[in-house]
């Protein structure tokens, strides 16, 4: 039997560099996320709002998704990463401005709320572009054969940053304030500039450079159409996160339903990607290649009740305890999904797929949050949160049905083909 190396991906300079670089940013907006719920709630206490910060992040996310795909596949990847991180820290710096307490004394409630938005929606378009560029770099710095590796330690990364992010934004609320949590954030992305600087540029793989707009974005939407293993994934992730969403209700849980204040609300928005981050570092050592598809929809599966349980709660740590296994079957999801698009994608296609998955799966957090801010609205805050719960359930039931190639699929025999190639 051959021996797995769980570490074989760090053996590669610049792909940990690349790993510093992810973390930065995933801290950064996790953090700068968590700081403006908590100040959009304060001021209107009203949980509609926040489900519009998810709308207006999600809105240039989606619009500009497919046009962002085709720019990166036909870009060199490195540099175009270094103008995401720019334009975040444009965004970041903003926020940091408009939360200043003068410029909020002498600014209307109704201004400041605006200019959150717009910096928000400003994102969105960052957003776009950015999943895509990382998606595309991170198959350059690796070989093919090592890709469910590096996806594993990749999506850890990625985990991490989500843990600290979310933590510390609850904890320097409490400390430094809103204004001075913000600047802690553009320091970061600043970091992050300075990190990636030392990757240097790699080449463009895709032979069609020059090739017309509308010519390419038909063929990623038809590439990921024909595969139906990618397409039953990204469906089945993209329910799940748009009726799963309910962190995006955790400062009305914190506030007003567990009344734990800001260090809770730290802990509560936390307590899912430390449940990721375990299950995803000991995917390293267990990988979850055999029976793939299987461990996948039990995975969203279990997601599904761990919601249901914690909406119903009230008790705090029943509630972090709820949303930590909520944290450790998504991350099972993640380093699944992952695999099977790293694997199963062209490299002259990565950003047009990267960017279907960022329409599928990635803005469905925020269009999950929009989602339980309405309904919480609409049916009160448990009962969203049960509602979503439930549809992630039977999410699970209708994908598993109508997309059988999914249900049997094993990743093992993908990376026996790739090892063949080379």
């Amino acid at each position: 039997m051959k021996k797995i190396d769980p570490y074989a991906a760090l053996r590669f300079r610049e792909f940990n560099i690349f790993l510093l670089v992810r973390f930065a940013m995933v801290f950064a907006w996790s953090m700068q996320f968590v700081v403006i719920e908590w100040e959009v709630y304060s001021i209107t206490k009203n949980p509609l709002s926040l489900g519009i910060i998810g709308l207006m992040e999600v809105i240039p996310a989606v619009s500009m998704a497919l046009f962002a795909g085709h720019i990166v596949d036909q870009r060199e990847k490195r540099d175009l990463l270094i103008k995401c991180i720019l334009g975040f820290s444009v965004v970041s710096l903003g926020l940091f401005l408009i939360t200043w307490p003068r410029v909020i004394a002498d600014l209307s409630t109704d201004v400041v709320l605006y200019s959150v938005y717009f910096l928000v929606f400003l994102g969105g378009i960052v957003r776009a572009f950015l999943g895509p560029t990382i998606f595309s770099l991170f198959s350059l710095l690796v070989p093919k054969k090592i890709y469910p590796n590096a996806a594993t330690w990749s999506s850890s990364v990625w985990q991490m940053g989500a843990v600290v992010g979310p933590a510390a934004g609850g904890f320097f609320i409490h400390w430094i304030g809103v204004h001075w949590s913000m600047c802690f954030v553009f320091a970061f992305s600043l970091m992050a500039l300075l990190l990636l600087l030392q990757i240097p540029k790699k080449p463009i793989l895709n032979p069609n450079i020059g090739e017309p707009i509308m010519k390419s974005l038909k063929e990623g939407i038809k590439f990921v159409r024909n595969t139906r293993v990618i397409l039953g994934a990204l469906t089945l992730d993209m329910f799940a996160v748009l009726f799963g969403g309910a962190v995006a209700l955790l400062p009305i849980y914190a506030q007003d339903i567990l009344k734990v204040g800001p260090e809770g609300f730290g802990i509560l928005r936390a307590a899912p990607a430390v449940g990721a981050l375990l299950i995803m570092f000991t995917s390293a050592h267990f990988p979850l290649n055999k029976n793939a598809g299987m461990k996948l929809l039990a995975a969203i599966f279990g997601f599904g009740i761990c919601i249901i349980v914690f909406g119903v709660s009230t008790w705090f740590w029943v509630s972090v305890v709820a949303l930590f296994l909520s944290g450790v079957t998504d991350g099972i999801s993640m380093i699944i999904r992952q695999t099977i698009l790293q694997l199963r994608t062209p490299d002259a296609m990565r950003g047009r797929v990267a960017s279907v998955n960022s329409m599928f799966v990635g803005s469905s957090n925020e269009l999950g949050a929009f989602e339980s801010g309405l309904t919480a609205k609409l049916m009160g805050t448990v009962t969203a949160v049960v509602f979503g719960g439930g549809m992630t359930i039977l999410t699970v039931l209708g994908t598993g049905f109508f997309f059988p190639k999914l249900r049997k699929l094993d990743l093992r025999k993908d990376l026996e083909e790739h090892e063949k190639q080379l």
